[in-house]
This record gives structure tokens, C-alpha cells and sequence, in this order.
């Protein structure tokens, strides 16, 4: 049995597609996920492919509250909310990615 789809592809996919449709804050992460739930081959690869740049978009957002953070007097309050704010943001997001990726794996086998 051949191996249809990739992961890195689908993440590929998923990545482009969310940056694309980022106007759409619900219905173009669930577009993406699907998409890349049909670039990755089935339903697991499609969840890795889904959670891989969930978590990749959470280390670049701590890394980056890091950096704002060490300014004095306003560093401490900034960095909350961007921290904050990457949690809210990943949240929306990654949540109708990983429906999509879901429902496009399914459809995939």
C-alpha cells in the first residue's frame, strides 16, 4: 500500500492557507485544516500536521513575549499581553484547524 500524503506537505498547506485566509477567523482555519487533512494522507497525519505549527506558533510567541519583556516600567505589562493575546489567537485558531484536519483526513482514507 503507497503512502498518499505528507506531513510536512500538509503542514505546508495548512501554514499558507491560514496566512492566506487570515481574514476569515474561523472558516479559513477550518479551510486550511481540511485542505491539509487531505494533503496528509489520513486522519493522524493530519492531526500532527494540525499540531506541529500550533506549537511552533506557541514557542515564537514566548520567545518573542521574552524579548519584550525585559523593558522597564512597560516590558512586564506588554509581555502579558502579547502572551495573552498568543493564547487567544492559537486558541481560535488551532481549534477549527484541527476540526478541518480531522473531517479532511477522513475524507482522505
Amino acid at each position: 500500500m503507497s503512502r498518499r500524503g505528507s506531513i510536512f506537505s500538509a503542514m505546508g498547506w495548512m501554514v499558507g492557507l491560514s496566512a492566506v485566509l487570515f481574514w476569515l477567523p474561523v472558516i479559513g482555519s477550518l479551510i486550511a485544516g481540511y485542505v491539509g487533512g487531505r494533503k496528509a494522507g489520513g486522519v493522524w497525519p493530519a492531526v500532527w500536521a494540525a499540531l506541529l505549527p500550533g506549537a511552533l506558533f506557541w514557542f515564537l510567541a514566548t520567545i518573542l513575549t521574552g524579548l519584550v519583556g525585559w523593558i522597564p516600567l512597560i516590558g512586564p505589562l506588554w509581555g502579558a499581553l502579547a502572551g495573552l493575546g498568543g493564547v487567544v489567537l492559537g486558541t481560535m485558531s488551532i481549534i477549527p484547524l484541527m476540526i478541518g484536519a480531522v473531517l479532511g483526513g477522513m475524507s482522505a482514507d
